[in-house]
């Protein structure tokens, strides 16, 4: 049988990447999306390529309640040798989901909670997508909601360092499972076509030379979803890796950021998403 392999966001750009470069390394794969009719599109690509079969499984990971009904599906299908957190998505305006910030939700606290959730069935590796913009991010955490304005980037960047710092973290304390962060650089895609074509995701300081900042913000997100993927497959694939790494853009091994790396940050972010994405909720109508 071959191994299972899941990958959120897994019905286009960087996800789809992901999943035809895993099929190819002889793994079955599960794509995780909202949209069905993506998911079927995204599996027909994937099967014409030959290899395992793959399948979609419908999910909004804005939900926790979703990721946790998702989470229980996979786990009861058997072990589980790699998980790969894809989901990403950045929020132009202030949004909440469920009365939770809805960037630090679906790019920290969702792959959190699946990940969380799956240890049990996990064998293989855990691969958390990160971002250049962890660099743009506050470094508080003492809530979930920074203090000062909102601007969708920074805000994005922060959920970002908060889940890198979680992997970090996750890395030292679990033995069974080796767990890596890959950083895709940029890329074409519905979130980077979407979202970062507005002044208004950035600090006002950055509004002011808006100009320079997008053009610097179209080179970064200008190369294909191909090649975004390759850091995602090589920290999914390659056995040389040890619990701990960051791939790089260029799918290279490259040194962590220092305010992830940090305890104080890791011990934070743990607090906060024990908080807010608790392992033993039970959805509303769901008896023990």
């Amino acid at each position: 049988m071959a191994p299972r392999a899941v990958i959120t966001a897994g019905t286009g750009g960087i996800g789809l990447e992901t999943a035809l470069g895993l099929t190819k390394a002889g793994y079955a794969v599960t794509i995780v999306g909202r949209n069905p009719e993506r998911g079927a599109q995204a599996v027909e690509r994937i099967n014409a390529r030959g290899g395992e079969p793959a399948r979609y499984l419908r999910a909004d990971l804005s939900s926790l309640d979703e990721v946790r009904a998702l989470a229980t599906r996979i786990a009861a299908e058997g072990e589980l040798e790699v998980l790969v957190n894809n989901i990403g998505a950045m929020f132009p305006d202030h949004t909440r989901i469920d009365g939770v910030e809805a960037s630090f939700l679906v790019n920290h606290l969702s792959p959190y909670l699946l990940t969380e959730t799956l240890l049990p069935v996990l064998t293989g590796r855990i691969v958390n997508v990160t971002s250049g913009s962890v660099m743009a991010a506050k470094k508080v955490f003492d809530e979930i909601e920074p203090p000062g304005g909102y601007y969708g980037f920074h805000w994005y960047g922060r959920a970002k360092l908060a889940n890198l710092a979680y992997t970090l973290d996750l890395a030292q304390r679990q033995t069974t499972v080796s767990v890596l962060a890959a950083d895709p650089g940029g890329a074409a895609t519905d979130m980077t076509d979407g979202t970062m074509r507005t002044p208004k995701i950035v600090s006002p300081g950055l509004r002011l030379l808006w100009p320079l900042v997008r053009r610097t913000f179209e080179r970064a997100t200008s190369g294909p979803a191909s090649t975004a993927a390759r850091p995602s497959i090589l920290a999914a694939t390659d056995q040389t890796l040890t619990s701990g790494t960051v791939i790089g853009p260029r799918a290279t091994p490259v040194t962590p950021n220092r305010t992830a790396a940090d305890p104080r940050v890791q011990h934070a972010v743990r607090r906060l998403s024990q908080r807010h994405a608790p392992l033993d909720h039970v959805p509303d109508g769901v008896s023990n």
